[in-house]
């Protein structure tokens, strides 16, 4: 008779990498069975951002499709072409989601072994991750929502330009205040051009204080972006 295969526990946990500077938002790393797998096989890779559990829940990048996915699960710091990522392939079999087919393309060839994960237990977490808030920092709050005001607004578009990105800009350990940008918020967008033509590129460095509630600061900093045409107020990159 042939053994069924052990049933593990994911657990999906937010943390900001020390090495934010290559993405600041948070990393949603795998736990299994508690267990950080991963680390073992790929210590430099960083899971994917926070920024792609956003929206609908098949776009989520651990969801399960009718067909098999093969998805790049930890990445390094520059790209996966230069150093090197870690491959799982997810599919499901009736109540079961099963992660196999691992590849490592990195310079240490190990990988984690099979898992199979009960696929209710598996949805329900994919779930709470998506929705978990309770790793932000004011900073990273001020950020969703100011992304949230502005892409719900409209404005951009209204000047021919598309926002690119918002993002947390965090103060960095170690190095002296006198040397570092202030804790804030960056926006990055760019006016969109027919095909062939130089495309010029915009940026907001943004500050947020102490003093005010993460609610004031999206409106005073939205207000700001929302007053005059962005293309005449923001630097150009």
């Amino acid at each position: 008779m042939t053994d069924q295969p052990t049933i593990s526990t994911l657990t999906l946990r937010h943390r900001i990498p020390d090495d934010w500077a290559a993405d600041p938002w948070a990393e949603v790393r795998p736990l299994i069975g508690g267990v950080d797998v991963l680390k073992e096989v790929h210590p430099e890779g960083l899971a994917l951002s926070c920024r792609h559990w956003r929206g609908r829940a098949e776009s989520w990048p651990l969801a399960v499709k009718e067909e098999p996915r093969r998805v790049m699960i930890t990445e390094p710091t520059c790209t996966a072409g230069c150093c090197g990522a870690l491959y799982v392939t997810i599919r499901r079999e009736r109540d079961r989601v099963i992660w196999d087919a691992w590849e490592n393309t990195s310079n240490i060839v190990a990988v984690p072994p099979d898992f199979h994960f009960d696929a209710s237990q598996y949805e329900a977490e994919l779930a709470r991750a998506a929705a978990d808030r309770s790793w932000e920092e004011p900073v990273d709050t001020v950020a969703r929502l100011l992304e949230q005001t502005l892409t719900d607004s409209g404005w951009f578009e209204q000047w021919g330009c598309v926002l690119t990105s918002v993002s947390p800009r965090r103060e960095e350990p170690g190095v002296p205040e006198e040397l570092t940008s202030p804790e804030g918020v960056d926006v990055q967008f760019h006016q969109a051009r027919g095909p062939g033509e130089r495309t010029d590129s915009y940026g907001y460095e943004l500050f947020v204080t102490r003093d005010q509630s993460v609610e004031e600061q999206v409106r005073r900093l939205a207000t700001h972006i929302l007053a005059h045409d962005p293309r005449k107020t923001a630097e150009i990159h």
